[in-house]
């Protein structure tokens, strides 16, 4: 009988639920349990494919091409695995299943209504998540926050789940507690009022993680517990941690892992010390690091306000740091704003302070041209340079523009009208625009990859086919694919048919690393797993750090 692990999150979002979910997630597969993540989101989207990245961070690409929330990327790196379609969904694609069924006589003739048909229509796909993983343990994150109107039906989904099975379901609240300045206390009201919150939708809380930026007391832990009718030993301390992959262990100090079995009647069933001790060696390796490589992110999804969304490019973020960590290095990330370099070319020194910069993926024309003087400077300065997907491309236009003798180069998602499309649109992605077809049309999810020896991509991978992630609809133009060779460009990636590029370089002969992926490696990176691709570009800019 397969248990579930139900988590949601209290006072306001953002608070961690990801990170949570994906470290209990590990931490019960240390015990010996095949353990699968479910993302639920309340959004009425039908994926999140058409979202800006400012508004609700990263999408997240998984390889069966299902656009994702950003939490999914958390629990592919923490359990070093690969999800799929069945282990996310949203509000939209739940109404979808169930007008789907209902317009094909599926329900005979029933009134079918948002209660009970919409919460078993989530029991339902969460049972089918669990039968294809074969897992024991299912962990379902509820996106948002306790309280929001969106979220009442996935909390009646818990309520009726813990119905039919008692002994089988847990719920547990990540909450935050806020902290006002020196000589105040994490104060506890705001996470009684969720509690309250949950209290009113028929559920009460196994657990709470308690975030904060500091670890929470035995007085504050007395004070939830007794206000919420809780045992003290069921409320963990969670705070801030610099590296998230160390709150697996945090969790363990409190015993999260064997309170959260013994609460589902579940034993240890073998503890994989081994790989428990690896990962926090690791840690503790990471802690003592002492040499930093600086990298400089140049894109334009980075503020909102006067604020830095980091969530944005996340995927990239925990990529350069599992590359940095594996070679020995702390790297120190800054974002660098390609608008800026439109208004004053000056600024673009700055590039030199930086070890190696990466060009990130995105859409649209605001701040390409910045990015475009950004590439050239690199180039020309030697400065290792890491396109991802419109990185690539845009790697692509400088080249023609600047080498090839092609001025007026471009990518016609820009420039309709360029005279040279380096880079253009299928024809099959152009049927689909016409007919505004955008959720879910883009070249997504796992395509394979060969990789031609004798390149700095064969350096990195040492073998001559692999698959990687996708989500974009522009390619580098076949027509130009001559001229682009003929002055030095190499496609050392190609499709399986060889008609699309998927990795362009310099030889290092002329760059020491100028290279860019039509895909997106920083999706198949893990923890203890960095992506090869990462590593090399990490390597060539810790010898780049040795010439000033």
């Amino acid at each position: 009988m397969p248990k579930y692990i139900f988590v949601c999150g209290g006072v306001m979002s953002g608070v961690g639920k990801g990170v949570a979910t994906a470290s209990i997630a590990k931490i019960l597969s240390w015990y010996g349990y095949k353990v699968t993540c479910i993302k639920i989101d309340p959004y009425v989207n039908v994926d999140a494919g058409t979202m800006n990245p400012i508004e609700h961070g990263e999408v997240f690409v998984l390889k069966d091409g299902t656009e994702c929330d950003q939490d999914m990327g958390h629990y592919e790196r923490f359990l070093n695995t690969e999800l799929t379609k069945e282990n996310y969904m949203t509000t939209g694609s739940v109404y979808l299943s169930l007008i789907q069924k209902e317009r094909s006589l599926y329900f005979d003739g029933k009134c079918v209504e948002v209660v009970p048909h919409v919460p078993l229509e989530v029991i339902e796909k969460i049972n089918k998540a669990q039968q294809l993983t074969k897992a024991d343990i299912v962990i379902i994150e509820i996106g948002g926050t306790v309280g929001e109107y969106q979220n009442l039906l996935f909390l009646e989904t818990v309520r009726i789940l813990r119905l039919q099975k008692p002994s089988d379901v847990i719920l547990i609240l990540v909450s935050y507690l806020p902290y006002q300045g020196e000589g105040m206390e994490l104060k506890t009201k705001p996470t009684q009022y969720a509690i309250r919150t949950l209290n009113s939708a028929g559920l009460q809380p196994d657990f709470v993680l308690a975030r904060g930026i500091k670890p929470l007391d035995e007085i504050r832990k007395r004070k939830i517990a007794f206000n919420c009718n809780m045992k003290i030993e069921d409320i963990i301390s969670a705070p801030d941690e610099k590296i998230i992959y160390k709150i697996p262990l945090n969790f363990e100090e409190d015993n999260l892992g064997k309170k959260i079995l013994k609460k589902l009647n579940l034993k240890i069933r073998r503890e994989k010390i081994k790989e428990k001790s690896r990962w926090k060696n690791e840690i503790e390796k990471i802690l003592n690091l002492e040499k930093k490589v600086k990298i400089g992110i140049v894109g334009k999804y980075f503020k909102t306000g006067d604020f830095v969304l980091a969530d944005a490019y996340i995927s990239v973020i925990e990529a350069i740091k599992h590359a940095s960590w594996y070679l020995g290095y702390f790297p120190e990330i800054s974002w660098l704003n390609s608008e800026d370099y439109e208004k004053d070319t000056k600024k673009l020194d700055e590039l030199k302070n930086y070890d190696g910069i990466i060009i990130p993926g995105g859409f649209g024309s605001r701040g390409v041209e910045g990015k475009i003087l950004a590439i050239k400077y690199c180039r020309e300065n030697k400065i290792p340079c890491f396109g991802l997907c419109y990185g690539l491309q845009l790697m692509v236009v400088e080249f023609a523009r600047n080498v090839c003798g092609l001025k007026d180069a471009h990518t016609t998602e820009v420039n309709p009208k360029t005279k040279h499309p380096v880079i253009d649109i299928l024809e099959e992605q152009k049927k689909l625009l016409k007919e505004k077809l955008y959720g879910g049309t883009m070249r997504l999810g796992d395509w394979e990859c060969q990789i031609k020896k004798g390149t700095t991509a064969f350096q990195a991978y040492r073998q001559t086919k692999v698959l990687e992630r996708h989500r974009h609809r522009y390619e580098i133009n076949p027509k130009y694919h001559e001229i682009l060779t003929n002055y030095g460009f190499i496609f050392s990636g190609t499709s399986s048919n060889g008609f699309l590029v998927e990795i362009g370089e310099l030889n290092q002969k002329l760059h020491p690393f100028f290279l860019g992926t039509q895909f997106h490696p920083e999706f198949k990176s893990r923890f203890l797993y960095p992506h090869p691709l990462f590593v090399e570009f990490i390597k060539s800019s810790v010898k780049n750090e040795k010439r000033f």
